[in-house]
C-alpha cells in the first residue's frame, strides 16, 4: 500500500494541504498551468487505455505520450485477457499500480467517471486528466477537494505538441 504524499505546492501554486476553500486552485485551465503539470510529469496511468487493434485516441495519444519520454501505465476497462500494452505490464485499477503515479490521464465517458474515482483518489496522483471531449465537474470537485490538480475535456497530445514535447 502506497503512503500518501505529503502536502506539495500544486501547479497552480497552492498547497495541498490547504483548506477546502482553495480547492478550485487545482482546477487548471491556463496554458501555463498546463504546461507546469506537464513539465513536472514523469509517470502516468492511463485509465481506459485501448489495444492498437482498435486505431483510438485511447491508444494513440498515450503511445505518442511515451514516445515524448513519459513513463506509460496502462489501466484498461476491457480486454480482461491482455496483460501488455504498449510494451508496459497492465493493471486492473490505478491503486494497484506499485510505485507513484503522476497523472491519471482518463479516456472514459463523463458518466462512467464517478466508478473510479475512489480508486483514484486512493492512489493520490498529483493529477487527473480528462481527455478531450470528457467533463465531470462533480468528479472534478472531488479529486481537487482532495488536493488533486485536474484538467478536463484538453487533449494531452494537443498539449505535449503546444509546449514542444513529442515526436
Amino acid at each position: 500500500m502506497t503512503t500518501p504524499r505529503p502536502a506539495t505546492r500544486s501547479a497552480a501554486g497552492s498547497s495541498q494541504a490547504g483548506s477546502s476553500q482553495d480547492w478550485r486552485s487545482h482546477l487548471l485551465e491556463s496554458p501555463a498551468d498546463i504546461q507546469r503539470l506537464l513539465t513536472d510529469t514523469r509517470r502516468i496511468a492511463v485509465l481506459g487505455i485501448k489495444t492498437r487493434e482498435t486505431g483510438q485516441p485511447a491508444y494513440y495519444v498515450p503511445e505518442y505520450a511515451q514516445h515524448a519520454g513519459f513513463e506509460i501505465v496502462p489501466v484498461p476497462v476491457y480486454f480482461p485477457e491482455v496483460t501488455e500494452i504498449l510494451g508496459e505490464r497492465v493493471y486492473r485499477s490505478v491503486a494497484e499500480i506499485p510505485g507513484e503515479v503522476d497523472l491519471v490521464n482518463v479516456f472514459r465517458r463523463p458518466h462512467a467517471i464517478p466508478a473510479h474515482v475512489d480508486d483514484i483518489i486512493a492512489k493520490r496522483p498529483r493529477a487527473v486528466w480528462f481527455q478531450s471531449g470528457i467533463r465531470n465537474d462533480e468528479a472534478a470537485e472531488q479529486f481537487a477537494r482532495a488536493g488533486i490538480d485536474v484538467v478536463q475535456d484538453h487533449c494531452l497530445m494537443v498539449e505535449l505538441r503546444r509546449i514542444g514535447r513529442g515526436c
